[in-house]
């Protein structure tokens, strides 16, 4: 069982930056794939940004590309999505997941993810 806790969520006005944090319970939450996924009020959870076990390998969003950095520290059981200019189209609650699943593409889909934190509101005012 792998507990996940989010935070640094808060409102920035649009071209700031924030950086999300997701501590894991686990030990061995280095042996599991990460993502970040968000959801706007009245749409579909969608995939953000996901890494490797390792932090070798990584995925994003095309809408945040070059945008937004994910990142790892197993030995501190936390991963990390710095989110730099910002818009208010990134206006969601922020959600970290955790796979077992092998490293591959199906990690941009929320069906491929074991556990979930409850999530971090991010508001970006214009």
């Amino acid at each position: 069982q792998v507990q996940l806790v989010e935070s640094g969520g808060g409102l920035v006005q649009a071209g700031g930056s924030l950086r999300l944090s997701c501590a894991a319970s686990a030990r061995t939450f280095s042996s599991y794939a990460s993502g970040w996924f968000r959801q706007a009020p009245g749409k579909e959870r969608e995939f953000v940004a996901a890494i490797s076990s390792g932090g070798v390998g990584t995925y994003y969003a095309d809408s945040v590309k070059g945008r937004f950095t994910i990142s790892r520290d197993n030995a501190k059981n936390t991963v990390y999505l710095q989110m730099n200019s910002l818009k208010p189209e990134d206006t969601a609650v922020y959600y970290c997941a955790a796979s077992a699943r092998r490293w591959g593409m199906v990690l941009r889909t929320t069906p491929a993810y074991d556990y979930w934190g409850q999530g971090t509101q991010v508001t970006v005012s214009s």
